[in-house]
C-alpha cells in the first residue's frame, strides 16, 4: 500500500496538518485526500488517467506541492521550471510526450505558447488565497476521450525528470511509484521524522531534492511542510520565525546566503529551535558545516543524492552518532559500493560510487546507449554508476572527491576540485569558491577558481594563490583566481563546474 503516493497519503491521520504556507491556514491530510478525489474527476473527464504524462508548470508554493501530490495519485507527473523560455518548454513537452499541462489560471507566457504549438490540452489551476494552504480547483479546457481510471500501481511511473544536460542532451529519468516512496521512507527514517516534525521548504518543487526530501518524506512520516514561494535569503528568517519548523533542507549556496544574513537576525535565532538542518545536492564545505552548526546550535546532516536514485543515497546520522564534515554519510537506503571506473566490477578503495536498491530508476527512457554505460551486473545485483568518485572510511562514511567529468586533468596529474575548494575556503576573506578546469594549450587543463569575498574583506588574486601554495602541491594551485561578486548557479542554486570557464569568459 505504501509503495504508492496514494497509499502514503491514505496512511496519514486525517486531522494532522499536512501543507502550510506563510500567513495561511493549514490543509490537513483529510483535505488533501478530498482534493485528490476532486483532481481525479477533472483528470478523468479530460481524458487523462493512469500512465498519461502531465507537465506541471507552477510557481513554488503550497499549490505546487498539492498539485504534485494529487496528480501523482492518478497520472504521471512532470514538473518543469517555470523560468524556462518557450523553446525550452517546447523541447521538454515534446521529449516527455506530455498529454496535458497544468498552468495557473490566466497564465499567458512561454509555457502556454509552447503548449499551443503542440495542441496540448491545458488544465487551469485556480488557487484561493483565503482557503487553506494548497487548496485549488482544476479546470479542463475541454472533455477528452475515456481514460484509464485505475489508480497507479507500484511499478507505474510517478515522476519524470530530466538530467541537467550540462555536457549532452538531457536524459529522461522515469521514477516509479515504488522508487519515490522508497526514497521518501529512506529520508524519513534517516532523519527520524514523525508527525511532530515541520519542514520549512525553500527548495524548488521541480527538482528531486525538494520533491522527495522536503515534501514526500514529510508525507511518509505524516508530518507537516510549510511551502514558501522559493528561496529568498532576505525573507528566510521571517519565515523561520513565523513557521517555527523543526528542520529545513537546502543546497550549500543557500546555506551560505542564510549565514550571511544571520548576524542581522540574532533575535530570531534565539526564539527558534531546530532539531537539525540538512544539506544535499552538492558538497558542503567543512567550514560552512561548522558555521551552520554554531549559528543554529543544531546538528547539520549532510546527505548525498541524485535524480536517478530518487534523491537520497547516503546520509550522515543524527546524534548521538557522529556527523563528519566533508563526508556525505553512510548508506541510507540503497546499497552503496565502489566500482572500477572502467571495468564492471566492485573494488575497495577509491573509485566510482555505484548504487543498487528499490529507489533506483529502472533506466533512462529510450536511451539504450546511456543505460549500457550506466548499469552493470555484479555480485548478483544490478548497479548504477553515479559518475561520482569517492571512497569509504573505516566507519563506513563516504567521502567524494568529485564528479568524474569534473576531475581536472593537468598534464596527466588528476586534481579533485573539491580538495582545492576546501583549502581556499580556509582563507579568512573567502565566502564562496568553486574550482574548475581551465583550458590550457599544452597541459590540456589547468586549475582555476572563482571566489566571492566576505562582506568588507579584501584579498588579491596573488594573495589567494600564495595561500593555496602553502597548503597544496604546486600543480594543484589555481593558475587563475577570479574574484567575482557572484558565482553563476543553475536553476536549483547549485554551482556547476562544467562550463564554468565559458560562463566566466575564461575559455
Amino acid at each position: 500500500m505504501t509503495e504508492t503516493i496514494s497509499g502514503m497519503i491514505a496512511a496519514a491521520k486525517d486531522d494532522a496538518p499536512a501543507i502550510g504556507a506563510p500567513g495561511r491556514d493549514w490543509m490537513d491530510y483529510a483535505g488533501l485526500k478530498r482534493l485528490g478525489t476532486e483532481v481525479a474527476a477533472t483528470l478523468h473527464a479530460a481524458g487523462i488517467g493512469r500512465g498519461d504524462r502531465v507537465a506541471i508548470v507552477l510557481p513554488n508554493g503550497p499549490e505546487m506541492a498539492a498539485a504534485f501530490l494529487t496528480i501523482a495519485q492518478w497520472a504521471t507527473t512532470a514538473p518543469l521550471n517555470p523560468a524556462y523560455r518557450e523553446e525550452e518548454f517546447g523541447f521538454y513537452l515534446e521529449d516527455l510526450k506530455a498529454r496535458a499541462i497544468v498552468l495557473p489560471e490566466g497564465a499567458d507566457g512561454p509555457a502556454l505558447s509552447a503548449a499551443r504549438r503542440f495542441d496540448l490540452p491545458v488544465l487551469w489551476l485556480t488557487a484561493d488565497p483565503d482557503a487553506a494552504a494548497g487548496r485549488f480547483t482544476l479546470r479542463a479546457e475541454s472533455a477528452g476521450t475515456p481514460a484509464d481510471t485505475a489508480a497507479p500501481r507500484a511499478d507505474d511511473t510517478a515522476l519524470i525528470l530530466h538530467t541537467s544536460g550540462t555536457t549532452s542532451r538531457p536524459k529522461i529519468v522515469p521514477l516509479l511509484q515504488s522508487n519515490v516512496t522508497a526514497s521518501a521512507r529512506n529520508v524519513a527514517a534517516a532523519l527520524a521524522l514523525s508527525p511532530a516534525d515541520r519542514c520549512l521548504n525553500v527548495m524548488p518543487l521541480f527538482h528531486i531534492h525538494g520533491l522527495i526530501a522536503a515534501l514526500l518524506a514529510s508525507v511518509a512520516a505524516g508530518a507537516q511542510i510549510v511551502c514558501t514561494p522559493g528561496f529568498d535569503a532576505l525573507r528566510f528568517f521571517a519565515w523561520l520565525d513565523a513557521a517555527r519548523p523543526t528542520w529545513y533542507t537546502a543546497v550549500p549556496t543557500m546555506h551560505q546566503a542564510i549565514l550571511a544574513r544571520a548576524p542581522r537576525n540574532e533575535a530570531v535565532l534565539e526564539r527558534v529551535s531546530l532539531r537539525f538542518l540538512r544539506s544535499s545536492s552538492a558538497s558542503l564545505p567543512p567550514q560552512v558545516f561548522a558555521e551552520l552548526a554554531a549559528c543554529f546550535d543544531a546538528p547539520v546532516i549532510e546527505a548525498y543524492g541524485m535524480t536517478e536514485a530518487a534523491h537520497q543515497m547516503c546520509s550522515n546520522p543524527l546524534p548521538p552518532e557522529a556527523q563528519k564534515p566533508g563526508a556525505v554519510g553512510r548508506a541510507a537506503g540503497p546499497e552503496v559500493r565502489i566500482a572500477d571506473e572502467a571495468d564492471d566490477r566492485l573494488v575497495d578503495g577509491i573509485g566510482e560510487v555505484v548504487i543498487s536498491g528499490p529507489n533506483v530508476t529502472p533506466g533512462y527512457e529510450a536511451n539504450p546507449e546511456a543505460n549500457a554505460k550506466s548499469f552493470f551486473e555484479a555480485d548478483g545485483r544490478r548497479w548504477f554508476r553515479t559518475g561520482d568518485q569517492g571512497g569509504f572510511d573505516a566507519d563506513g562514511y563516504l567521502s567524494l572527491t568529485g564528479r568524474l567529468k569534473e576531475i581536472i586533468n593537468r598534464g596527466g596529474e588528476k586534481i579533485s576540485p573539491l580538495e582545492v575548494d576546501a583549502v581556499l575556503m580556509d582563507h579568512a576573506a573567502v565566502a564562496q569558491v568553486v574550482c574548475f578546469a581551465l583550458p590550457h594549450p599544452s597541459l590540456g587543463e589547468d586549475v582555476a577558481a572563482a571566489v566571492v569575498l566576505r562582506d568588507g574583506a579584501q584579498a588579491s588574486e596573488e594573495e589567494i594563490r600564495h595561500f593555496a601554495a602553502t597548503r597544496l602541491a604546486a600543480f594543484k594551485v589555481p593558475r587563475k583566481v577570479l574574484i567575482v561578486g557572484e558565482i553563476p548557479k543553475g536553476a536549483t542554486g547549485k554551482m556547476q563546474r562544467i562550463g564554468m570557464a565559458e560562463k566566466l569568459g575564461l575559455a
